[in-house]
């Protein structure tokens, strides 16, 4: 990716794990007091019915236990979720970076109504875009209107660069797990920077870079080294220009390796 001034970036995260610390799931089951959450997504998972990430609202919509959420249930949790640190600097900072516009977009499935509470009078509610239900007139989800987990991130990604006059490699995903794969996959096709915030071995072997912090900051990192092309001491210089220390800064490329024992030439599976 080139530096250029006054160009504009389309930069994309995750909610779940990536802003926040927990699963919007688990924060709407202990206040439902449902302990079996990550059983029922983990039983979807394995029999493949929805999409991946897709599962809180497949029980949302179809579990008798979910069934009696409301939408102030979904803004509650929104107001329980634990953000990480420095989301609003985060976002200031990306305005008119190095002559840099960068678009903030939050592309997630968990309910829209979460994101827009965590996130009220930081993110425009406009550049959230979760899970949106239809509700009936006794206030029930009655169906899903839009899904942004798997190829449904890369539908949202593909409108909103359509909407946007970029180039095709001015966009950056951010994301931490299996349901991010796909999107970062189509956001390496087009030339855009992948970063991952997990140790999560399906989007690690996938993203350009992986960067682990508690501090939302820190994916500054990657866009200032691989966007705007700026080197350790200017970033770290940047960083002290804002009130902020690079304490540690340490770059680790991991293999993870699994031996098994070789089978002998000519010798036949049992």
């Amino acid at each position: 990716m080139t530096s250029q001034n006054s160009k504009g970036y389309l930069l994309f995260s995750d909610f779940d794990q990536t802003l926040s610390f927990h699963d919007s799931g688990i924060v709407l089951s202990e206040l439902l007091g449902i302990t079996t959450f990550r059983d029922r997504v983990a039983g979807l998972s394995n029999i493949h019915l929805v999409q991946q990430g897709g599962e809180l609202a497949y029980l949302l919509l179809h579990d008798p236990d979910f069934r009696r959420v409301r939408k102030e249930h979904l803004i509650e949790v929104g107001k329980r979720v634990r953000l990480k640190a420095n989301i609003p600097l985060l976002l200031d900072l990306l305005k008119k970076l190095d002559g840099n516009d960068f678009a903030f977009h939050v592309v997630s499935a968990a309910p829209e109504e979460v994101i827009q509470s965590a996130l009220e009078g930081v993110v425009d509610p406009a550049h959230i875009h979760g899970t949106r239900f239809r509700y009936d007139a006794k206030g029930e989800i009655e169906s899903i209107v839009r899904l942004p987990a798997g190829y449904g991130k890369v539908a949202v990604v593909d409108q909103l660069r359509a909407e946007m006059p970029i180039g095709r490699h001015r966009l950056i995903y951010v994301g931490d797990g299996s349901s991010d794969v796909h999107v970062m996959l189509h956001v390496n096709r087009l030339d855009g920077l992948t970063i991952a915030v997990s140790e999560n071995p399906y989007i690690t072997s996938i993203a350009a870079r992986t960067v682990l912090s508690d501090d939302a900051l820190s994916v500054l990192v990657p866009i200032l080294e691989d966007v705007l092309l700026w080197n350790r001491s200017k970033i770290h210089s940047f960083f002290e220009s804002h009130g902020f220390a690079l304490r540690e800064w340490d770059k680790i490329r991991t293999d993870t390796i699994t031996f098994c024992p070789a089978i002998a030439q000519g010798a036949t599976v049992q």
